[in-house]
């Protein structure tokens, strides 16, 4: 599992943003498709929300790949 740290003054992160910074995704395009195809789960459940927003302590997985969100 990956840890991703968030930014000193930053509350969270956009799914699709962390998707794409993880490098999981080409662009926020695919990282919507993905998300919208019900592969992504944020702890432990489906997440079809694009730009939920990840606080500390979030845990995503897609296929192999997991995070999780650290301050």
């Amino acid at each position: 599992m990956e840890k991703f740290k968030l930014k000193e003054n930053e509350e969270y992160i956009q799914l699709n943003d962390l998707m794409k910074v993880l490098n999981w995704v080409n662009s926020g395009g695919e990282a919507k498709q993905v998300i919208l195809g019900e592969h992504v789960t944020v702890n432990g459940s489906i997440e079809m929300r694009v730009r939920r927003k990840l606080h500390t302590g979030d845990k995503i997985q897609w296929e192999d790949q997991s995070a999780e969100i650290t301050s």
